[in-house]
């Protein structure tokens, strides 16, 4: 325990603290008692008098003069978790920040803007970045030294959170100057690299994509997939693996689809991804994928289903449609509402122990399964009497299925059989244990990217089920967050609707209503979709570089930033780029491409050096390169001729290609907003497609082989 130095008040000094607060403090409850956010209801406990991000908090610091102690996190961050139980709940240090700080907390999945400039601070401070963001920020707002998790008593080279928070009161009481003098500093740099400009680079060509293919086959880990970077973590790469399918797609090169093969399978198999109940971790602690970081994260499994089912639509191998099928799964039954809304996040600790929830003995398995099927199920899911984890064990599947069935002399159908009952068996019970926290509040753009999700996978196969859930959890986002203007929203949970929405909730949204459209070819979808660019460009445009992070209607922070790096999800700015040249393909004004390529141009330089970051960016600009092809297909549903010549659109492998849908016989709304389908009629009575090429059309064929050859 830190023994920190007393702290002399006099009675006219205790009379100036905050005594309004005083009032916020009853039944043990802080002002974070208040918020919607799960992460901020679990420090509303804390002795610590925690105040929500806003106006009140640095209204305080500045009549009391003191530094703001603002800490960044999420509900179901692990560290976070440690961070609180070792100084939030210890009554000497909450004291002592009490009377020498104002405290902040912040849910950075509601305030992306706030967790993007105080991480960029930290990054600017050298210091390598991650959560708990932990930062002191003058009563102006300007960060001035922070880091990630700070320990209770010195260890890993780090001072204790107490000698850190005794050092800043001595230097903002004595040497005032330096801390302005340095936090002017880093402002100055954090306003210098908000935003990036078009300063008219020379246009992108392949040369940038095959250089970031290049950087990802100098760290591919051929024997574990994935690719090595520092420190000893793995994170699902699927952003990544959508490049290298765009390029073996362009370039025949058969390294780039086996990179994204190996690494599939063996996160699909490995102990990252969790083998009864489905669903893929945050992060791997080992090259192996074996130890997960046990949190699971909506935009993890939405990304890991893209690229599933991308490369499912090249080898057409039944495993990756499984493993879609696994995942979707998992997020109906554990993460979704009643009301079709789709949950953030489930933790990795349960009863304050990571991973409890998903570890096993080789005992309580075989008691479940009995001797012969446990045995089975123990060799297949490599459960052993020592573990692999704390003398636990992590599930997963080193050894095939014809191995196994070789081994236990049984055929492959008899052994899936065993194994499909085992794993009921085994859920059913783990089911009854206590589960980690699930972090209940829906994000626009987290929902988006699921929406997709299950939007491209009911389009691929023809999955009815999928396509509804589509369906209704955008219903729920146009229902529910929305306010009374019409204007987007971020966040809602228990019945509210909250902050204003981000370019990434706009802009994947918008990529989600066009994934809905190509998959239900409902108008509405598209013409949703039409409404959100038109919001983009009013809330968002930049005529001199990408679009900004946040509106013009949002709160005024320190920088007003424009992101183009694609860390946890796409950026704001490539699904930008994503969906306006999507519209552009089909048919509407050729400003949509001149705004799609002043985002390129802005981050050209980081497309060079550092395209493995910006993947998704990179993604886009493959559609740019490619010159999409565009597909309009005239017939009516259901007969035999008119789904044949939708399964070859909907089912192959065609990234650069956007389709539309003409119902014969029927009011043509779609030729209403959609120019590409205007005059597209079936031919000679006959299920038509239409193959075009910027906006001009090859001759209409009927055939699958004749509109296979046109895609090719």
């Amino acid at each position: 325990m830190i023994r920190l130095y007393p702290l002399i008040l006099s009675v006219s000094a205790v009379l100036c603290l905050d005594l309004s607060y005083a009032s916020e403090k009853l039944d043990g409850y802080n002002r974070l008692v208040h918020e919607k956010s799960p992460y901020l209801q679990q420090h509303r406990n804390n002795p610590i008098w925690w105040y929500p991000w806003g106006n009140e908090a640095f209204d305080a610091a500045r009549k009391l003069n003191r530094l703001v102690f603002l800490s960044i996190g999420y509900s179901t961050c692990h560290w976070c978790h440690v961070m609180e139980r070792e100084s939030f709940e210890n009554p000497e240090l909450a004291e002592y920040l009490n009377m020498h700080f104002v405290p902040v907390k912040v849910d950075r999945e509601e305030r992306p803007d706030v967790d993007k400039i105080h991480m960029d601070a930290l990054h600017i401070l050298g210091q390598q970045g991650g959560w708990p963001l932990n930062m002191f920020v003058t009563p102006e707002g300007k960060p001035v030294t922070g880091g990630t998790y700070f320990p209770p008593s010195p260890m890993y080279g780090r001072q204790s959170f107490g000698e850190l928070l005794h050092s800043l009161v001595l230097i903002w009481k004595n040497e005032r100057e330096k801390i302005y003098s340095t936090a002017n500093e880093i402002a100055a740099h954090l306003q210098q690299k908000a935003t990036p400009t078009d300063n008219g680079h020379s246009e992108l060509t392949w040369e940038v994509e095959e250089q970031t293919v290049a950087h990802f086959r100098e760290s591919y880990d051929s024997r574990y997939g994935g690719f090595i970077q520092q420190p000893q973590n793995k994170f699902p790469p699927s952003m990544g693996l959508m490049l290298l399918l765009r390029h073996f797609h362009r370039t025949g090169n058969p390294d780039s689809l086996e990179m994204v093969e190996k690494t599939l399978q063996k996160m699909f198999t490995g102990g990252i991804y969790d083998q009864l109940g489905g669903g893929l971790s945050r992060y791997s602690t080992d090259f192996e994928w074996l130890v997960p970081h046990f949190e699971k994260m909506l935009y993890d499994n939405s990304l890991f289903v893209w690229a599933l089912i991308e490369t499912f639509q090249i080898t057409k191998n039944p495993l990756y449609e499984r493993a879609v099928r696994d995942v979707l799964t998992y997020v109906e039954r554990d993460m979704t509402s009643q009301d079709g809304a789709i949950f953030s996040a489930e933790d990795a600790d349960s009863e304050g122990v990571e991973g409890k929830f998903y570890l096993w003995s080789k005992a309580e398995v075989m008691e479940i399964l009995g001797h012969d099927t446990g045995e089975l199920a123990s060799e297949f899911w490599d459960i052993t009497e020592n573990g692999n984890f704390e003398g636990k064990n992590i599930l997963n599947c080193p050894r095939t299925v014809e191995d196994i069935a070789k081994q236990f002399q049984v055929t492959t159908e008899e052994l899936q059989i065993q194994l499909r009952s085992a794993r009921e068996k085994l859920l059913a019970v783990r089911s009854q244990r206590i589960r980690p926290l699930l972090d209940d509040k829906v994000l626009t753009s987290w929902n988006a990217l699921m929406i997709s999700a299950f939007a491209r996978a009911a389009r691929v196969f023809g999955d009815a089920d999928f396509e509804k859930r589509a369906v209704r959890a955008a219903n729920f986002i146009f229902n529910n967050l929305r306010d009374k203007s019409g204007r987007l929203l971020r966040r809602w949970r228990d019945g509210e609707a909250r902050y204003p929405a981000y370019l990434c909730d706009y802009a994947q949204l918008t990529v989600a209503c066009l994934d809905l459209y190509e998959t239900t070819y409902d108008p509405e979808w598209f013409r949703k979709a039409l409404g959100f660019s038109d919001e983009i460009n009013h809330l968002f445009r930049n005529d001199d570089g990408p679009y900004y992070d946040t509106g013009i209607d949002g709160e005024a922070l320190l920088t007003r930033n424009a992101e183009g790096y694609d860390g946890v999800e796409p950026s704001g700015n490539s699904s930008t780029a994503n969906a306006f040249l999507r519209l552009r393909a089909y048919g509407l004004a050729p400003e949509y491409l001149n705004n799609a390529q002043r985002i390129f141009r802005s981050f050209a330089p980081h497309l060079k050096q550092a395209g493995g970051s910006f993947s998704a960016l990179h993604c886009a600009l493959h559609f740019s390169l490619s010159e999409a092809k565009e597909v309009v297909i005239s017939g009516r549903r259901g007969e035999s001729e008119t789904e044949a010549l939708l399964a070859e659109v909907r089912g192959g492998f065609y990234p650069n290609l956007v389709s539309a849908f003409v119902e014969n016989g029927k009011s043509h709304e779609t030729e209403k907003i959609i120019p590409l389908s205007t005059g597209r009629a079936m031919v000679n009575r006959r299920a038509t497609a239409y193959v075009c090429q910027n906006q001009t059309c090859q001759l209409p064929v009927h055939s699958i082989e004749e509109l296979r050859r046109l895609l090719a």
